[in-house]
């Protein structure tokens, strides 16, 4: 009888949450910027939840998970960095007493959510713990831990959907790229912060992964072809970087513009190296700063398979906004608003799109012919090209669409790409040109 209540009354939570899920479905909220408190995350860690140290044999779920963050991934010591010698460096540089008590710092190094959302055994100490991703378990948490609900009722209640790619991206770009609410400004690169780069799909697969992707999984959450991840990546990125240079609060510093938005290397590197190339999609003369256009060259590519006329249309406007840059404040910001209106429903759009068959390998052709045109001359139009090889190889290789010898010699030409990419101070384009050209015969000849 007690159990019968208990499955009613849960029953009827569901029902009540499930509904104002749905109507809130366009407003999502990053777990930072949403209404539960955060319960610590020794609340995800008991040995009969998520802290077990071995993962569980027939377990629909490894429940090890919080040992694989506190031991093995870099997010759990992104509170104690603040303390290295490089961090206080950096805190002192920006006059900053102690980066840890610092919301500049704690914003991206820590679940930093206000206090009257904190419980009583949260640590702002633990750093980027379980509910700065998967959002204050107040909401959820007894739905989940209940044994009768799933995975879409723990969304109902209000746990952030980082399986989706689109709201992971969101998550993720937050701290790696910034938001209206926290923002990594070139002052704060110029004070020591490491340059920050982001790929989704890639970042996805080179953390300690805390689940694996079984049929339970796909059942649960579905799964997401790798290009698809990339490319939604892409898009978000772009979204948030033109959000960013059309904001008057984000995109000036003084008389200057926000320089964080430009190429750090059109600026950063020895004067010995004489680097500089012409790029015929920037349009801009030597000694020119150009806009890191890094994301934006690789959705102008998706955005040329999936939809030519489209393509062209942000090709154009891409280089209409390099050439603005040099003439002013104004011209960039109208060039900016003219493009951020052309990718409205972008996402959207590489959303639904399948990314299957022959298209990887066009893309991958694509990705390849535009750099020995040129497009990156620049390190990381080059970075964020290697990664998009690296996921389309690895989606190819998955679909059987490429195997044996071919195979073979297109890993070789990556692995030079990487070896390439590796430095950014020591990058030579003609070595990246020479690493894609191996590639490129080697997909061509499958």
């Amino acid at each position: 009888m007690a159990n019968l209540a208990r499955r009613l009354i849960w029953g009827a939570f569901v029902v009540v949450s499930v509904a104002l899920f749905h109507s809130n479905a366009g407003a999502q909220v990053l777990p930072s910027q949403g209404e539960g408190a955060h319960l610590g995350a020794q609340t995800c860690a008991g040995s009969t939840c998520h802290g077990a140290v071995q993962p569980w044999p027939n377990s629909s779920v490894l429940q090890n998970e919080a040992v694989t963050w506190a031991n093995h991934d870099k997010h759990s010591k992104a509170y104690a960095v603040l303390a290295s010698e490089r961090g206080k460096r950096i805190a002192d540089n920006l006059g900053v007493a102690d980066p840890q008590k610092a919301g500049l710092c704690l914003d991206c190094h820590a679940d930093n959510v206000p206090e009257q959302r904190r419980s009583k055994n949260f640590k702002i100490s633990e750093g980027v713990t379980c509910e700065a991703c998967h959002g204050g378990a107040e909401r959820w948490l007894g739905v989940h831990v209940s044994g009768i609900g799933g995975h879409k009722d723990n969304l109902a209640a209000g746990m952030y959907p980082t399986e989706q790619p689109v709201a992971r991206a969101k998550l993720c770009l937050s701290c790696h790229y910034g938001n209206s609410d926290k923002f990594v400004t070139h002052r704060i690169m110029g004070a020591g912060h490491p340059r920050l780069s982001f790929e989704l799909d890639t970042y996805t697969a080179s953390q300690p992964a805390h689940f694996r992707v079984d049929a339970d999984y796909i059942q649960r959450k579905g799964r997401t072809n790798g290009v698809k991840t990339w490319a939604i990546g892409q898009a978000v990125a772009v979204q948030e970087t033109l959000t960013a240079l059309t904001d008057k609060e984000r995109n000036k510093d003084g008389i200057f513009p926000e320089l964080v938005f430009f190429d750090c290397h059109a600026c950063h590197h020895p004067m010995s190296n004489l680097r500089w190339q012409p790029r015929e999609t920037v349009g801009l003369g030597p000694g020119v700063p150009r806009l890191n256009d890094g994301n934006l060259i690789m959705l102008r590519l998706v955005a040329g398979v999936i939809d030519p006329a489209l393509g062209e249309r942000i090709e154009s406007q891409t280089l209409q906004l390099h050439q603005a840059s040099a003439d002013g404040h104004a011209a960039t910001l109208a060039a900016a608003n003219t493009l951020k209106e052309t990718l409205q429903g972008m996402i959207s759009k590489v959303s639904s799109h399948d990314f299957m068959g022959d298209e990887m390998a066009k893309i991958l052709d694509v990705l390849i012919t535009n750099g020995l045109q040129g497009d990156y001359a620049d390190y990381i139009g080059a970075e964020q090209a290697t990664y998009a090889i690296a996921t389309i190889v690895a989606a190819m290789q998955s679909a059987n669409k490429l195997d044996g010898e071919a195979l073979k010699a297109v890993n070789d030409g990556l692995e030079a790409a990487y070896k390439a990419v590796a430095n950014d101070e020591s990058y030579r384009p003609q070595e990246y040109m020479d690493a894609l050209r191996v590639v490129q015969v080697a997909v061509r000849s499958r």
